[in-house]
Parts: C-alpha cells; structure tokens; sequence
C-alpha cells in the first residue's frame, strides 16, 4: 500500500498533526504540503490535512478537495482549529470539510484544536459578534496542539490504516 500524507498549513498547527500521522505509517508512504501535490491517484490512500478558515475551509483548500476528491477515491481528512473539539459550532465547521470532499471514499476524519494565531485573535478581538470577542479574550489554544492530541492523531492514523486491510 502507498499512502501520501498532505497538508495546508501557515502557523504550523496542521504541520505537527501531519507529520504525527505521517509518523504512525508503516508502509510506503510520502508527506508534503498539499501545494505540492499533482495528482492523488497514485496512492492506495490519502491523509489531507487542512485549517479552519472563517469556520470552515479556504477557497483554496476546497478547491483542492474538489478536484482530487472524486472517483471514490480513498481519503481521511484532518483539521485544525483554534477552538476546543468540543465547542459550539466546531462540528458544523467540520461539516463544511466533509461537504467538500464529497466525491471521495472516506475513510477516517480527525480534528483538533490548533493554536490561534496573532493575526486571528487579533481579528476576533474586534468582531461585531460579542461571543467571539469573548472566546478572544479566554481562548486557550496556546500550545496546541499537545502532545495529548498528536497522540490521538497517530491513533487516528493506525485506525484509518486498519480499515484499509
């Protein structure tokens, strides 16, 4: 089996999940950054790897997803977030994720809390939403992800891989 593990990521949270993953797999297998990849044919199956943009996906990662998601082809998505896995709304977020790689097979789904940039709380902080100002001024995603949740990322990976045989 050869199995790609690819991701998007600008502050490096989505990085770290990746390369837990990545870690976890025993066969053939190659990780880079999802700019980098050309085509996901080529593998038995694939890990993609993405952040929560404006509560869910960016353009570019839903561009992505649209085109190599398709034929059935064998996908487990992760994602990172800056809010706790089990906060209001995180699910919906992650839905959108789901949504657009509908074409795929998908075989296993993983998100975490990643840690919120300077820029995004900064932004949070002076939203018209009174909840996210709040959530900016308590969040406690410095640090994330942990080690704790880079454990059940490579848990996630061994069952995904399981599922395959």
């Amino acid at each position: 089996m050869k199995v790609l593990v690819a991701y998007m990521s600008s502050t490096g949270n989505t990085q770290k999940v990746a390369e837990a993953i990545y870690d976890e797999i025993t066969c053939e297998k190659e990780i880079k950054p999802i700019m980098e990849v050309q085509d996901i044919g080529a593998y038995d199956l694939s890990f993609l790897g993405f952040p929560t943009h404006q509560a869910g996906p960016n353009k570019k990662a839903k561009e992505f997803l649209g085109r190599h998601c398709t034929n059935g082809r064998k996908v487990a998505l992760f994602v990172t977030h800056c809010a706790p896995e089990d906060a209001p709304h995180v699910q919906e977020w992650m839905a959108k994720f789901k949504v657009a790689a509908a074409g795929a097979n998908l075989m296993g789904f993983f998100d975490c809390q990643g840690e919120a940039s300077r820029g995004v709380k900064l932004v949070m902080r002076f939203s018209s939403d009174e909840g996210t100002r709040a959530f900016a001024k308590t969040n406690g995603s410095e640090g994330q992800p942990d080690e704790t949740r880079l454990a059940k990322a490579r848990v996630f990976a061994k069952d995904t891989l399981n599922r395959m045989i």
